[in-house]
């Protein structure tokens, strides 16, 4: 029988796991090597307890956040729970196990105390190369084998000895060997600093306290879920939505979304949704399953801490076959490209009986934009991948938020203006609200961005464009408008404007200009009920023009 734990001590252990895997995550981005990691923070990190229920997160990806026991259970299935040893760690990076692309890298530890596993940290962050037929990434792979290096789950410490072969075969697949040893060794750091701050707490609560707090814990966080629910009307709500294409065919891409309400469970179906695309769109099982989580996450307690105890009533249905069930050897490079739609239908479905907690749909991609090339100055080779912000849907008694990155990213952040014109050879000309993207709405959509880049070098420069969402545009609710469609434009008001979507190694040469505009968000409410004098606020703001505010809201100077 476990001992008696105060409701003051389970809060006092809540907090201090999630100080933790804060700390965890600041070692792994302070002494991370790559700009991904340090300046982007494309990474998150969790501690969880000996059965790969989390204890505690640091902010991060919620898609990372949302699978990583997964990769716990994969290792643990393969090695055996009596197999771990003291000092151990693991990194895979497998597309169909851990649900993303071979860029992600999760890298985990088991928790020891005094000879005795208690728990695991873990970790994934994005490596700024993996090998591959193009750097950092390609828009146009139609196979996984011409994206990257693959690694099954295999340890890169064996009781707290670093594995130098196994290191030097990751590293040398990689165009940055040193980078990439570096932010390995900054995730077994991160871990480790984990595993010590764990051990810390074990040895001043001891393991039963913390295990008897940590089962409150679930308990609590599973207790106000099926509440949640349970005040939902019974029933079945659905929505869809199309991706622009699969970055091979122009075929759109059809995501359904099938919610199912009984009693205080939650189901999420995705039955009948398109196969697997012969280009990169392709995502695992796992991060499929993660997505709905966040989707679901969105809807039920919004505000309350993610635990253990947290998705235990919510089941996912994944058909096999369909582009968000993975399998061999189907290229998943961007295999994020439909989360952001399917975490949007989650919440359209359930818009008619949660009226006040549903938001319109956002921009919803990560408009990815790569350069890569030689840098001419700095004479050596060049590599940036950024993820641009939009606009996040409005909701009830509130506008969506201007240029926000998009719900699949999370905490992740977008290049600074200082940090591109610092490292590569960019030069950025413009970086501002877009005018009228965001939709019209009693309560506006959030506006996108426009950011345009000169290149800047005299040797070689290629673009990569990843764009999605200009089929299905963020949707309004109840009456609200669409947000405008994203675009990316080569040399724009020029003889020589050209517009895209979606290319791969595009030619650039010094001196030419790329403007991307990001897509706007989904107005909530009537426009002709929305107030005259935020009207009037939002044209002296330029995040609309006269024009706009006379067709949508019938606004008269």
């Amino acid at each position: 029988m476990g001992v008696k734990v105060s409701p003051i001590v389970v809060e006092i252990i809540r907090n201090a796991v999630n100080s933790a895997a804060r700390e965890m995550n600041s070692c792994l981005i302070k002494s991370s090597f790559g700009p991904g990691i340090y300046e982007m923070k494309d990474c998150s990190v969790g501690i969880f307890d000996k059965d790969a229920k989390l204890l505690g997160q640091s902010s991060g990806l919620p898609i990372f956040l949302g699978n990583l026991e997964i990769c716990i259970n994969i290792v643990t299935e393969k090695i055996g729970l009596d197999s771990y040893r003291e000092g151990d760690v693991f990194v895979m990076n497998e597309p169909y196990l851990q649900g993303t692309h071979v860029a992600d890298v999760t890298v985990l530890a088991p928790i020891f105390h005094k000879g005795k596993l208690h728990g695991f940290t873990a970790v994934r962050a994005a490596m700024q190369d993996m090998g591959g037929k193009d750097p950092i990434g390609n828009a146009d792979s139609t196979d996984v084998y011409q994206e990257g290096l693959r690694i099954p789950p295999i340890r890169l410490c064996k009781e707290g000895t670093l594995c130098e072969d196994v290191m030097e075969i990751i590293a040398m697949n990689s165009r940055y060997h040193t980078m990439m040893k570096g932010d390995l060794n900054a995730c077994i750091a991160a871990c480790y600093t984990g595993e010590t701050r764990m051990n810390e707490l074990f040895d001043r609560y001891g393991t039963q306290v913390m295990e008897e707090s940590a089962k409150e814990i679930f308990r609590q966080s599973e207790e106000i879920d099926r509440q949640a629910v349970q005040n939902i009307p019974d029933g079945v709500y659905e929505a869809e939505g199309c991706l622009d294409n699969d970055g091979q065919t122009e075929e759109p891409r059809l995501l359904k979304v099938k919610v199912v309400i009984q009693g205080d469970r939650m189901k999420i179906d995705l039955s009948g949704s398109a196969k697997m695309g012969k280009g990169p769109i392709n995502c695992g099982r796992a991060q499929t399953i993660a997505a709905c989580r966040v989707g679901y996450k969105q809807m039920i307690n919004p505000k309350s801490q993610v635990s253990g105890g947290t998705f235990q009533n919510l089941d996912v249905v994944v058909e096999e076959g369909t582009f968000l069930a993975a399998e061999e050897p189907a290229p998943c490079g961007w295999y994020f490209t439909g989360l952001g739609l399917l975490i949007d239908l989650i919440g359209k479905a359930l818009s008619p009986v949660m009226i006040k907690e549903a938001a319109a749909a956002h921009y919803g991609d990560s408009s990815l934009i790569i350069f890569r090339g030689y840098d001419s100055v700095r004479k050596k080779q060049f590599g940036i991948c950024e993820a641009t912000s939009g606009g996040w849907g409005a909701f009830y008694g509130g506008d969506g938020q201007n240029c926000m990155i998009n719900v699949v990213n999370g905490d992740l952040k977008n290049w600074s203006v200082e940090f591109i014109e610092d490292k590569f050879p960019l030069r950025l000309l413009s970086y501002s609200i877009r005018t009228d993207s965001q939709g019209p709405g009693k309560w506006n959509g959030g506006a996108g961005v426009i950011r345009t880049y000169r290149v800047e070098t005299d040797g070689e420069c290629h673009l990569m464009l990843w764009i999605e969402r200009t089929r299905t545009t963020a949707w309004g609710l109840f009456s609200g408008g669409n947000g405008k469609a994203p675009i990316a434009i080569v040399n724009p008001n020029t003889p020589d404007e050209r517009r895209y979507l979606k290319t791969n190694t595009l030619s650039l040469k010094k001196g030419d200009i790329v403007q991307i505009q990001t897509g706007g968000g989904g107005g909530y409410g009537n426009p002709l009920q929305r107030d005259k004098k935020a009207v009037q606020e939002d044209i002296e703001n330029e995040y609309i023009t006269e024009e706009y505010a006379k067709e949508f809201y019938g606004y008269e100077a």
